[in-house]
């Protein structure tokens, strides 16, 4: 009868079944290294010289049996390294167990001196061996050319395994966050954290999500803001500069600038204003360019950005009529409507209303502008947790980062009259009651909070969409792990 053969899972498998039956342990807990590969070449030739053991540990990445010898290459997270097994060193049983019980991708621990090959290369030659994690699925031989971005992203481990730009996207999403904490706390800002799950959601037009907590048989919200309004809480309370870090949930579309489950970045700074806090985040964002990506010149698309030129002003009014010939002062909702259908612009008809329709007209024109810059001028509709402009009382403090056609951030002078306050919530709570699913919540206990004063204050927020942008790809591909729907147990 012809042999079944047997898929390569499962021989693994049988070789766990033997190991365990030779009394070889295939999941140690100790470790015994003492170099990393990184620190093994650099170095190189002190130890070649003093032919000293040392104890390097890793992922086999390769493995060629020539005979009585087998070469291998060890990587751990700081490098590769040449690995040499030879039957006259490890002694014949070793080697025997070495051939068949050792897969590619099995981490070991190697102990042994360095030395180099004929042709030079710096390698290790093992006088010992020990197996510390078996592997029991190969590794895909060709990960890299894989085109499937879904199994890229579901397997992520893999693709960071494979590919070296995922890593070092990864290593500058952490450079760019820390350098985001130490800028603000360089400058006196008290770093704080506020609750995720609330009563009511606030700080944003989004549409939140919903779950419920048992211990109190209470539906609540998953915040949608870090922590806007309790940040202007302790604003009340006396503190002069916060901010937070983390991360915050909008149940909206997907698409290359949009996620759900996001990082954000927050502050909120005491005797201040918007002027004030756009010369801020300007400071901001040329800095962590800098500490991330030791540069301040970018290709974001079809644009070419350059963070240490003058930063542009971009009025909110002037912008829209130039790229629509639409007068937001002077327009209604039914005009608003047909430009955006000539101009072939998406838009949710359900609770349409005259503040998303300058939101979707905003929004087309956004695309047209390269920036650096700032949009000025925001419209009162559209802008609730915004202070009213003391020149125009139909427009507000308030501040959008523009750089490549996208908003980067937003920020304004926050209102701090609570009867003002309350009344731009119940004109939310009637766009929401309407149907606007994004339009805010009236928040009494806020505005009780306001009523017992809140000085000048300057707030502004900035997503992980920053640190896509200037990566140059969709907000997707830079979460580590980006949420995926479940695969079919068929599939």
């Amino acid at each position: 009868m012809p042999q079944v053969k047997i898929s390569e899972r499962q021989e693994r498998l049988n070789k766990l079944k033997e190991l365990k039956k030779a009394g070889i342990n295939p999941y140690p807990a100790d470790v015994n290294r003492n170099y990393q590969i990184s620190q093994v070449k650099t170095d190189f030739d002190k130890l070649n010289k003093q032919q000293n053991n040392i104890i390097i540990a890793g992922r086999l990445r390769s493995l060629r049996e020539h005979g009585n010898l087998t070469f291998a290459h060890l990587q751990d997270g700081s490098g590769t390294i040449q690995l040499a097994f030879s039957k006259k060193e490890i002694g014949d049983q070793n080697y025997k167990k070495l051939l068949k019980f050792i897969d590619i991708g099995d981490f070991v621990e190697i102990t042994g001196v360095v030395f180099n090959t004929r042709r030079g290369e710096p390698s290790v030659m093992a006088k010992k061996w020990r197996l510390l994690a078996k592997t029991l699925r190969p590794l895909p031989e060709k990960w890299h050319g894989l085109q499937d971005e879904e199994e890229r992203l579901r397997k992520r481990y893999l693709d960071i395994l494979f590919n070296p730009t995922v890593r070092d996207m990864i290593a500058k999403r952490a450079i760019f966050w820390s350098s985001v904490r130490q800028f603000m706390t360089a400058r006196g800002f008290l770093e704080v954290e506020t609750p995720i799950l609330e009563n009511i959601t606030g700080g944003a037009d989004a549409r939140p999500f919903l779950t419920h907590h048992n211990a109190l048989d209470l539906d609540v919200y998953l915040r949608i803001s870090m922590g806007e309004l309790w940040q202007k809480r302790l604003m009340v309370a006396g503190l002069e500069k916060t901010f937070e870090i983390g991360r915050q949930f909008r149940n909206e579309g997907m698409d290359a600038e949009h996620l759900q489950d996001y990082t954000q970045m927050e502050f909120y700074w005491a005797y201040a204003d918007y002027e004030d806090g756009m010369k801020l985040v300007e400071e901001l964002f040329q800095e962590i360019a800098q500490k991330t990506f030791n540069t301040l010149k970018f290709t974001i698309g079809k644009f070419k950005i350059d963070l240490a030129k003058k930063w542009a002003r971009y009025n909110y009014r002037n912008t829209i009529k130039k790229y629509t010939g639409i007068d937001i002062n002077k327009t209604d909702l039914k005009q608003i409507e047909k430009k955006l259908q000539e101009l072939k612009v998406e838009y949710d008809k359900e609770g349409f209303s005259i503040t998303r329709a300058f939101d979707n007209l905003w929004k087309y024109c956004r695309k047209q502008i390269v920036g650096p810059g700032f949009l000025v001028g925001l419209p009162i509709e559209i802008s609730p947790l915004a202070k009213g402009d003391a020149k125009n009382p139909l427009m507000t403090q308030r501040f959008q980062l523009i750089i490549a056609g996208s908003e980067l951030g937003n920020g304004y002078s926050e209102l701090n009259d609570p009867l003002d306050q309350a009344a731009r919530f119940r004109e939310q709570q009637k766009l929401r009651d309407a149907g606007d699913e994004e339009a805010q919540m009236y928040d009494q206990e806020f505005v009780e909070a306001l009523e017992y004063g809140m000085p000048p204050v300057c707030g502004f927020g900035m997503s992980e969409r920053a640190f896509s942008f200037l990566m140059n790809k969709p907000a997707r591909e830079c979460q580590i792990f980006p949420l995926m729907k479940p695969k079919s147990p068929n599939t």
